[in-house]
């Protein structure tokens, strides 16, 4: 009895020893926020499931956003354990999840390349690993699809975007990103782990199809919600 105990895999949220290979037990998967409301298909925010005002007024770069979860407790816990705490078993939880969601989505198959929301190299070296490449590596194996993390580059560094009010982020990641490779005609998908005001991934998007990409979209962990 105490063999098999030790060999069950323990929940990351509550320590149960009824976690299964997602890393989590039943009821705390019930818990989770899951992003299934009506929601605009361009930027994931709540609507009555068609493009929302804002987007229909100053359209961002990227085309479509999946969404697997609202930025909300206790999800915000996995991904606070996962980015600064290292628990990098936590990438394969995010990307068995998210790749359930995008199966039965006819836009996942038109996808061409998966890119990941690029970190600069002092922030990469403070870290010590990117947290969307770790998930986006997955994502491309679950879905076989071509996975390039040097496609694109964050060549300026700027104060984090978490710590700046909202109106200001747009401006702070102006000009941060810099495409070095041919993605003309492609559609291309960004993984990330959140999604705020999207400021980082509509500059990213801009990036990438200043460079010639047909079409962008965004697949990330958790969006945020206006409060």
């Amino acid at each position: 009895m105490l063999t098999k105990l030790i060999l069950k895999q323990l929940c990351t949220l509550c320590g149960s020893h009824d976690a299964g290979h997602l890393g989590l037990c039943e009821s705390c998967l019930l818990d989770l926020p899951w992003h299934t409301v009506s929601q605009c298909p361009q930027c994931s925010l709540n609507s009555d499931g068609n493009t929302c005002g804002s987007c229909l007024t100053a359209p961002p770069s990227f085309d479509a956003t999946t969404a697997l979860f609202t930025y909300d407790f206790p999800l915000d816990r996995l991904l606070q354990q996962y980015k600064y705490r290292e628990s990098l078993q936590l990438a394969n939880t995010f990307a068995m999840m998210l790749h359930q969601k995008l199966s039965p989505q006819k836009n996942s198959s038109i996808i061409d390349l998966i890119i990941p929301m690029p970190m600069h190299a002092k922030r990469l070296q403070e870290r010590g690993f990117n947290q969307a490449i770790e998930i986006a590596k997955l994502i491309a194996k679950f879905i076989n699809l071509p996975l390039d993390y040097n496609a694109c580059q964050r060549v300026k560094i700027t104060p984090p975007q978490a710590s700046l009010p909202l109106k200001e982020r747009s401006k702070n990641i102006r000009g941060v990103f810099q495409c070095n490779k041919d993605v003309w005609s492609l559609n291309v998908a960004i993984v990330d782990d959140v999604m705020t005001t999207g400021a980082s991934l509509d500059e990213l998007a801009k990036t990438l199809k200043q460079a010639g990409a047909a079409h962008v979209e965004c697949w990330v962990i958790a969006r945020t919600l206006p409060k």
